[in-house]
């Protein structure tokens, strides 16, 4: 699919470039001119006076996939910092590159970073392409679409992973779009088809109802955003050595239509619970949302992060930055304590890698128990003030049992 300008009609009057969000029309001899940022939204079509743009069908840039070799990891930073969603992805891009026998480089854009290039390869990447830029010390959609897909067209590798951030989930279909290619967003699971090389990416549909897995046979790169929390973190190895390519981007003020003049931290602290040792989630079991004053008294003695199930969230209980399971987030702490929750399946996909599960319900049958380490089988309104007793008058009971 193509916007096209029809050049007979077009009257130059420039309302196509004042709309499009892509900055993608160019005026020569007052013509509207369609460039190779088009992604063809269609707003220009909408807003032309005399329908002298269209969309057209037309033929698809062919690709030789052979050409395209290596995996690739976006490495998320902030102020400095590299996301967690960032390791878990060189972890996860390791195993990828190391099934296909090729080489896993990590992009890293920014201003002042050079630390963090090094860090990527003790991490586990062979090569690093470090842009540094003033224009890219702060993200910007334009600026980061624009240095990556020059990086895609130069270099041609054939995957790339990008953790589903808020950031990722706006890079990266934008992207996708530019090259023409696929992007799978939020995926759970990757895995590898060795012999057709093809990155099998797996999501949750239909509300988290069932999984699908989705492929990329004839485009490249074949692109993912993954889920943060879902795979394991890389394991850093002080003696890795690798290629470090540091370069000065192609990249000019005019290129970035929206300035960022300042980062304000919200009031609201976020909710880090793919970073969190310890959860404590309720359920629908607790009846009401008074039941969270207990679950967050919890959480407060044992220094934890308030989890959530989707019914309490749907309900509006707790807000949805709360939430795990399928369609919320995955987590793996060391100890997660779910009140009053069932165990449906998609509250089980983002919990049950945790190294220790306590399960307090009601149900004797409920399914949670079946992957629980320690079951609790009674009222949540009887069983926690206890534990919250319990933990207050801790020095004592470990004074009588000494």
């Amino acid at each position: 699919m193509a916007v096209k300008v029809i050049g007979k009609k077009c009257i130059g009057c420039g309302i196509c470039v004042d709309t499009c969000p892509f900055d993608a029309i160019d005026m020569v001899e007052d013509k509207a001119v369609v460039t190779d940022k088009c992604t063809a939204c269609g707003n220009c079509i909408e807003v032309c006076p005399e329908e002298a743009i269209i969309k057209e069908e037309g033929k698809r840039k062919t690709i030789d996939i052979d050409e395209y070799k290596g995996v690739w990891v976006f490495a998320e930073q902030r102020e400095g910092n590299l996301l967690n969603v960032s390791i878990e992805l060189i972890g996860e891009g390791r195993k990828i590159a190391d099934e296909l026998n090729t080489e896993l480089t990590a992009i890293l854009l920014g201003k002042d970073v050079d630390d963090l290039a090094e860090k990527l390869i003790k991490y586990g990447a062979d090569n690093v392409l470090y842009g540094e830029s003033e224009l890219l010390q702060v993200y910007t959609t334009d600026g980061y679409t624009k240095v990556i897909c020059e990086l895609i067209e130069e270099k041609k590798p054939e995957i790339m992973l990008i953790g589903a951030t808020n950031i990722g989930r706006d890079l990266g279909p934008r992207i996708s779009a530019r090259i023409h290619t696929g992007l799978t967003a939020d995926c759970t699971r990757l895995e590898v088809d060795k012999e057709n090389r093809r990155l099998l990416q797996t999501r949750p549909a239909f509300g988290g109802n069932l999984m699908a897995t989705i492929i990329c046979p004839n485009h490249r790169p074949q692109m993912s955003t993954v889920r943060p929390g879902v795979m394991e973190k890389a394991k850093y190895d002080e003696t890795r050595i690798g290629n470090i390519e540091k370069f000065i981007p192609n990249l000019k003020e005019e290129d970035i239509k929206a300035r960022v003049l300042e980062v304000a931290k919200g009031a609201k602290a976020q909710v880090k619970l793919e970073d969190a040792n310890i959860i404590v989630s309720g359920g629908r079991g607790l009846g009401d949302p008074e039941g969270f004053k207990l679950i967050e008294e919890l959480a407060e003695k044992l220094g934890a992060v308030v989890g959530a199930s989707r019914a309490t969230v749907d309900a509006g209980w707790i807000d949805q930055s709360h939430q795990v399971g399928q369609t919320g987030k995955t987590v793996r702490p060391t100890l997660y304590i779910a009140c009053g929750i069932s165990g449906a399946i998609q509250h089980l996909a983002g919990m049950q890698e945790s190294e220790v599960i306590i399960a307090i319900n009601k149900d004797k049958d409920a399914p949670i128990f079946k992957v629980a380490d320690y079951g609790i089988v009674g009222d949540v309104y009887e069983i926690l003030p206890e534990l919250i007793e319990g933990l207050d008058n801790i020095d004592e009971i470990l004074e009588s049992v000494n």
